[in-house]
């Protein structure tokens, strides 16, 4: 039976969103970001293996923009995907890619001091059994934890905050309040921010003393479950085997999955070249590296960005060593995160789509539900309620 690989690159967006103009960045909006064409603008990339299936013709479908070094004619079958899902965010995009758009509008919480209401203050504060929380504002991870770390260990309280995500973040010190606490914590308050159609609260624990804080690998997501059947879903009611590789498990509250595999994006590249060799026949691996996005783009870091993609397409050139005739494997993203852009949030971009194992050619501009739906296609499956397939 023929097995499937579908790996999302978060926020490898490469531009051409048709309705950039109407999502924003520090009050400017997001017409003209490009991801991967300012990084390679900036650090000409040598991304052989990506490019070969089609990343820098799939730059210029979406874009028309040209990338130093992305000049490969392709050998695989490529295309570049448009969101319809009103949000730049993870859950959108992961969603709409897995076959099921995003049918409400996310709450986000204002860009002001404090961002929270009341009462999901209040009910953090009981939950914590603390008298209080720190941050409630708008703010980047790393910074937060800089600015109230040393508060946070002579209080005790829980930093609380969120981006221009629909997300509410709390962050702890794992020894000090402890990390089963913290992820306690986000668990019990997650149920009233999914009322209120936020989209997740996510678990950030991090070490250290002021001056030297850093966050770990123990982060962990609770998502709003999707609103229909994803192909995780349909693959594990059919009896297939599911691998969810990185936050895909918190992404889709851990439905339809057999196996989770986590860890850093190093540890995640072992996994995903380790399945490469022993995934079962008819399996579905669903796979997210999410260090673009969370180390790089958020904190605008364009030497590190471009650093960290030519890494991976030397993960991609091993994975793809490994695979099985019959095998399918696609590499996407679920949104751009631009590193030269104003703020510090995802920006709304369209995305590649690279497939290895299905010939070679454009398959054109094409809907982020269609890549759910080829790859059920190509495991046999039954369609999803949403998407084309474009083998």
């Amino acid at each position: 039976m023929n097995r499937a690989f579908l790996i999302v690159m978060d926020s490898v967006g490469i531009g051409g969103a048709p309705d950039a103009a109407i999502f924003f960045n520090d009050g400017l909006p997001d017409t003209g970001a490009n991801t991967l064409a300012h990084i390679a603008a900036a650090h000409p990339l040598r991304m052989p293996v990506l490019d070969s299936l089609g990343l820098g013709a799939a730059l210029r479908l979406a874009s028309g923009a040209d990338a130093p070094g992305l000049d490969a004619e392709p050998s695989g079958l490529w295309a570049a995907a448009t969101e319809i899902s009103q949000g730049k965010d993870t859950p959108s995009g992961h969603w709409e890619i897995a076959c099921v758009p995003v049918p409400w509008q996310w709450h986000y919480f204002p860009k002001i001091v404090p961002s929270f209401p009341p009462e999901v203050t209040a009910r953090i504060r009981d939950l914590a059994g603390t008298e209080g929380t720190l941050g409630d504002c708008h703010a980047s991870g790393t910074e937060i934890i800089d600015r109230f770390g040393a508060d946070h260990l002579r209080t005790g309280w829980p930093i609380c905050y969120t981006s221009a995500d629909s997300v509410l973040q709390i962050a702890a010190h794992e020894e000090a309040f402890g990390l089963d606490r913290l992820i306690a914590l986000c668990r019990d308050v997650a149920p009233m921010l999914h009322q209120m159609r936020v989209g997740r609260v996510i678990a950030r624990p991090f070490l250290g003393q002021p001056g030297a804080f850093h966050r770990t690998a123990n982060r962990r997501d609770f998502a709003i479950a999707p609103p229909g059947d994803t192909i995780l879903d349909i693959a594990h009611r059919a009896g297939r085997v599911t691998h969810a590789v990185g936050k895909i498990g918190d992404i889709f509250s851990h439905r339809g999955i057999t196996h989770q595999h986590k860890g850093t994006d190093a540890e995640l590249a072992g996994h995903l070249i380790r399945l490469g060799r022993t995934a079962e026949p008819g399996s579905l691996t669903f796979a997210n590296f999410v260090e673009f996005d969370a180390a790089f783009g958020h904190r605008r870091d364009i030497p590190g960005y471009a650093a960290h993609l030519e890494w991976f397409d030397t993960v991609a050139g091993r994975f793809l060593a490994t695979l099985r005739p019959g095998d399918l494997a696609v590499f996407t993203a679920d949104h751009g995160n631009d590193p030269s852009w104003h703020g510090t949030d995802h920006t709304r971009e369209r995305v590649p789509v690279l497939v290895h194992g299905a010939g070679r050619g454009e398959a054109g501009l094409v809907g982020f539900s269609d890549i759910g739906a080829s790859v059920l296609a190509h495991l046999g499956l039954p369609a999803a309620a949403h998407g084309t397939s474009f083998l």
